[in-house]
């Protein structure tokens, strides 16, 4: 079985492109790879509606399974739009949603996802708890700041999303398992150190609580997203890969074909 792998896709933020135009090009790349299975670990868009009316139009298109975590920006809510955990209960209810509910692939394979949460470990230790969970670094602020309203610390999601993990991790019996998750889970995935911005910012990237995780369980493939990096790296009998497409401005080309075919990683088992 050939299992594709992909994230961030941020299908609303070309200038021209459509999100059916994404799925379009993605469902090619799909078929090139020959994908019997697609996992997507996060930030479809920036709207709950966009990212649902995506993954159907993408079943649609390539009449495969398709699996997922929502990222950080597929939680993002406004004025307009639904709360987040409105959001949340939402995804819940698509057959797709990995949280809370594995993918028992066979006998041997499983897939366990959880779009984890940062914990601030991976900033610089110049700075303290209360200034990061201020979200404010020269001017910007981390959009999650106004964007989610969970009635949750940073730190306290993070720790909700190991125990979630773990529950999950304990219906797959003795499987070898797949890991999707958003944010990072290994500190070879943050932007080094020291740098002018990611000093404070690589506080938001990802989470070293995982650790535990990858010690106790049969873990095989990491899955990754959020970074909008495109690398992979073989750790201790694990294989991280963090398949982004990322945002135009940061793409190689601005032929969306050629990137998304580099993009997509596949897998085989």
């Amino acid at each position: 079985m050939k299992i594709g792998l992909i994230a961030d896709l941020h299908v609303d933020r070309h200038n021209e492109l459509t999100p059916n135009d994404y799925a379009t090009v993605l469902s090619q790349s799909v078929r090139q790879h020959k994908v019997d299975l697609l996992i997507i670990a996060g930030d479809i868009a920036n709207r709950a509606d966009i990212v649902v009316d995506f993954i159907h139009r993408l079943e649609e298109l390539t009449n495969i399974t398709i699996r997922f975590v929502p990222g950080n920006h597929d939680l993002w809510t406004s004025k307009d739009q639904p709360s987040t955990a409105e959001i949340l209960q939402s995804y819940r209810e698509m057959g797709e949603f990995l949280g809370g509910s594995p993918f028992i692939i066979n006998d041997a394979w499983a897939i366990v996802g959880n779009t984890g949460w940062y914990d601030y470990s991976y900033a610089s230790s110049k700075f303290t708890q209360e200034r990061l969970a201020r979200g404010k670094f020269y001017g910007a602020t981390w959009q999650d700041k106004e964007r989610i309203d969970l009635p949750y610390k940073d730190l306290e999601l993070a720790e909700r999303a190991v125990e979630h993990t773990k529950e999950d991790l304990a219906k797959v019996g003795h499987r070898q398992i797949i890991l999707v998750t958003h944010v990072v889970t290994h500190p070879q995935f943050i932007v080094p150190l020291p740098h002018r911005l990611f000093d404070f910012f690589n506080a938001y990237l990802g989470t070293s609580k995982f650790a535990d995780i990858y010690h106790h369980y049969p873990i095989r493939y990491s899955v990754m997203g959020h970074v909008h990096f495109r690398k992979r790296l073989n750790d201790q009998g694990i294989e991280y890969i963090c398949p982004c497409l990322g945002y135009p401005r940061q793409w190689r080309t601005s032929d969306i074909s050629r990137e998304m075919t580099q993009t997509l990683q596949v897998i085989e088992i």
